[in-house]
């Protein structure tokens, strides 16, 4: 096994305990500013429809930045389904402004310095020690912490339940696009 495949399966391992919220929990409302410093609120969000949250490392994290990319792909389908979506890193409104910039995204991008709402949806872990070693996340992350989100998708419905949840300690895997729009496409359906 290379190096990197031991790398990335020790920071798994150390996220490997965290579930974060369920199907059926309620989503904790919460506002954070935007990449230009706008406060956004779910509970706001939500009084126009369904709202779909994912939950990212950071724009230096390429495999992030390609989920993102890929969810610009579809943004008009996901708009479709009246779903609007967010994007949520550790990092200051600055880095949410170059995730933005950097991958032409015509969603929110938000910042959760620190890394309070992170916190509230069970997703944060500290990688490792091997991890700090590499990468120095205190540079990286808005507080200054060496913390990280595991990455993660929430589908949530108007009435703030989470009626899809995708929470993999691995952070290669990703829900993707096509998933998102399944889901949407059942919960309208049911609406």
């Amino acid at each position: 096994m290379s190096e990197l495949q031991d790398f990335q399966k020790l920071v798994i391992s150390n996220a490997s305990h965290l579930q974060g919220l369920s199907v059926g929990d309620k989503a904790p409302d919460f506002t954070l500013p935007n990449a230009v410093g706008t406060d956004i609120t779910l509970s706001e969000m939500l009084k126009s429809g369904i709202v779909v949250i994912k939950f990212y490392r950071g724009e230096w994290c390429p495999i992030c930045n390609l989920d993102l990319k890929e969810v610009q792909s579809k943004l008009s389908e996901i708009k479709s389904f009246g779903a609007s979506f967010l994007a949520i890193s550790p990092q200051s409104p600055d880095s949410a402004l170059t995730a933005k910039e950097k991958n032409n995204l015509d969603f929110e991008v938000l910042s959760d310095a620190d890394q309070k709402v992170i916190k509230a949806y069970g997703l944060q872990f500290d990688p490792g020690e091997d991890y700090h070693a590499r990468r120095d996340l205190t540079l990286l992350n808005g507080d200054g912490s060496k913390t990280l989100p595991i990455p993660a998708t929430f589908i949530i419905n108007t009435n703030q339940t989470i009626e899809e949840a995708h929470v993999e300690a691995n952070y290669t895997e990703r829900m993707g696009v096509d998933e998102i729009l399944r889901i949407l496409k059942v919960i309208t359906k049911k609406a």
